[in-house]
């Protein structure tokens, strides 16, 4: 994959004031802006010089341009409608979708509410997208190489995760919860249909025969269900295999039969249980190696992963969803020792 097909991501999906500009010269223009800049400085015309726009809302000295158009970074204290904050200016090349100026809260305080920061986005769609694409562009060249179909299914189920990591980053920058809920939606449909979507190894999936029907968006249901499922089988099966074995893993883009199931003593498939809660609500159990205690408040945190192949914004993206619908989430262990989500409706 060259730079030229690199992702990009909407500037109206980012939290953080954003505006795209044109360079001619030492002379950078404002082209367009996203709604968190408006809502953050009211807007700004198109052709306005970026020079004037920081003038106007600077609360202090003005930024150097200079700084900007050199490639560098600089921090200002800004005028916003709701009275002052200091920013850090970036410079972010967006390959054909543009260039932008990313204004970051110095502080720790974030644009956007609980929408995650553009540090998680641009974590997710820099490391967290790196090993599939190396996986995918790697498959691609050994079925060049060889002709041998196989290789493009693995390519395909690269491109898949892609697809998942830039969504649930999306979701969680954008502050989406919005819901469309229907009536009787059959959580048992949507619990099948999230274990075919989902690779789930060599993991088992022990479901209930009667699972209720709710009032719910069938969409995000499905997409609880699924990340539930990711997290089970990504940090649950962790200890069926060793350090090489994993990496083994990551670099090829699957996992052979010896490395998903191990004949040693206490190491064995993943069975992740779906069933119904007595007052209303599903649960979600697997009899995996569980989550800590200490762990449990922060788990639906964005970021949190015990692994190195996770993104950190699975539980986060659940816990949004769930938020959505008016349901409580909650996590504790399991009769198996694994973890245990509870999903009261």
């Amino acid at each position: 994959m060259t730079a030229d097909e690199r992702v990009s991501i909407p500037i109206d999906a980012l939290p953080q004031p954003v505006l795209r500009y044109t360079e001619e010269g030492d002379r950078l223009t404002v082209d367009a802006t996203n709604d968190a800049f408006n809502d953050a400085f009211d807007d700004a015309a198109a052709g306005t010089p970026i020079e004037d726009l920081l003038a106007t809302l600077s609360a202090s000295d003005t930024p150097s341009v200079d700084r900007l158009v050199r490639g560098n970074s600089a921090t200002a204290t800004l005028s916003t409608q709701t009275g002052t904050q200091t920013y850090r200016l970036q410079r972010s090349a967006g390959g054909e979708s543009g260039q932008f100026l990313v204004f970051s809260p110095v502080g720790g305080e974030q644009a956007g509410g609980d929408s995650v920061g553009i540090g998680t986005v641009a974590s997710a769609l820099t490391h967290d997208l790196r090993n599939p694409l190396d996986v995918a562009e790697a498959r691609l060249r050994a079925a060049e190489e060889t002709g041998d179909g196989e290789h493009f299914d693995a390519a395909a189920r690269a491109h898949d995760r892609m697809e998942q990591l830039i969504q649930d980053v999306l979701t969680l920058a954008r502050g989406d919860a919005v819901v469309q809920p229907e009536p009787d939606v059959d959580v048992a449909e949507a619990v099948a249909d999230a274990w075919e979507s989902v690779d789930t190894q060599s993991a088992e999936l022990d479901s209930a025969d009667t699972l209720p029907k709710v009032t719910a968006d069938p969409g995000r249901v499905r997409r609880v269900f699924e990340n539930l499922f990711r997290n089970a089988v990504e940090h649950g099966s962790t200890r069926n295999r060793t350090a090489q074995q994993s990496d083994d893993a990551v670099e090829h883009g699957r996992r052979d039969a010896s490395q998903e199931r191990q004949t040693g003593e206490g190491n064995r498939e993943i069975t992740v249980t779906v069933g119904a809660l007595e007052g209303g609500g599903v649960y979600v159990a697997d009899d995996g190696s569980g989550i800590p205690q200490s762990e449990r408040e922060t788990v639906f945190d964005p970021g949190y992963t015990r692994t190195e192949q996770g993104t950190g914004l699975g539980l986060a993206i659940v816990e949004r969803i769930v938020d959505a619908h008016d349901w409580q989430v909650s996590v504790t262990e399991s009769d198996q020792g694994g973890a245990r989500f509870e999903i009261r409706c």
